[in-house]
């Protein structure tokens, strides 16, 4: 057989599952950062959408800032507001003000989702490993991963965009987590996420991926707001996350957490087939 023609083929286990934070493990609906956002831009006298600040979620806060000054609307109110373009000073300034802001209000949004602690455990009952990438930069996980410790999670590794070249959706974080946790190959580790950023993260990475559309970026309600939907509006709205989910490239999407350990299940079965991501 020619050498070139040869295909390696992993039949081994799961390793490592490597989750988001907002809207995957903690913050349901991933609230804390959108509202940041939305005040940020307000101070310079431009209203933004939660629509429009949920768009590049997931990506470094900074990007994400750059991300929603380029959008023709926002570039609009922008140039409404102050009579000029933004420019690369602009984005300084919004980032310096998004940051106490954000850190101000961690600890508020940092519950943990329904299920994590009890799939958490499943997943470590199983031998696998846990990481965590996100697109908060490190001083915000100063923050927000002893809030987490003291709700009852404490993921293995944990990765931010600062750690990196770059944050997402390269998929530095993901080979960073692997590196920290000692799992591979790629192929035998699962990336669990919120956003479209994050998807792509793991698809980049070689992993297999799994969206949660429920609890995180995509529908983006608390609880509460969702219980207040008619059946028609909820059904429209979930439909519509599933989609941008396994249109960004997710090989499972699911409503949260508590629904995972059947994907990883499926998961290992296809991997004893010789199925890669």
């Amino acid at each position: 057989m020619n050498a070139l023609d040869f295909r390696r083929s992993y039949r081994g286990p799961l390793r490592a599952v490597i989750f988001d934070w907002a809207g995957t493990t903690v913050d349901y609906g991933s609230r804390a950062p959108a509202g940041v956002f939305c005040e940020v831009f307000r101070r310079h006298g431009v209203e933004i959408t939660v629509e429009e600040v949920r768009e590049p979620m997931g990506t470094h806060k900074r990007v994400h800032l750059e991300r929603l000054l380029a959008m023709p609307a926002v570039a609009r109110r922008w140039q409404a507001a102050q009579g000029r373009p933004s420019d690369p000073h602009d984005l300084d300034r919004l980032f310096a003000e998004f940051v106490p802001l954000q850190l101000s209000c961690l600890a508020e949004h940092a519950d943990l989702v329904p299920g994590c602690l009890e799939t958490v455990a499943a997943i470590r009952g199983r031998g696998l490993r846990i990481g965590a990438t996100t697109g908060y930069d490190a001083e915000m996980m100063a923050v927000l991963l002893p809030e987490a410790k003291r709700r009852g999670y404490q993921p293995d590794a944990a990765v931010c965009g600062s750690d990196v070249p770059a944050g997402r959706p390269a998929p530095w974080m993901c080979f960073e987590n692997a590196k920290r946790l000692g799992t591979y190959p790629m192929e035998a580790m699962v990336k669990v996420d919120d956003t479209v950023p994050g998807i792509e993260e793991g698809r980049n990475a070689g992993m297999w991926t799994v969206g949660v559309a429920k609890t995180g970026n995509e529908l983006g309600l608390s609880e509460a707001e969702i219980a207040r939907l008619s059946s028609a509006e909820y059904a429209q709205r979930i439909e519509r996350a599933y989609a941008r989910l396994a249109v960004a490239g997710a090989h499972y999407v699911v409503d949260g957490i508590a629904d995972l350990l059947s994907c990883l299940d499926d998961i290992e079965d296809r991997l004893s087939r010789g199925e890669r991501p």
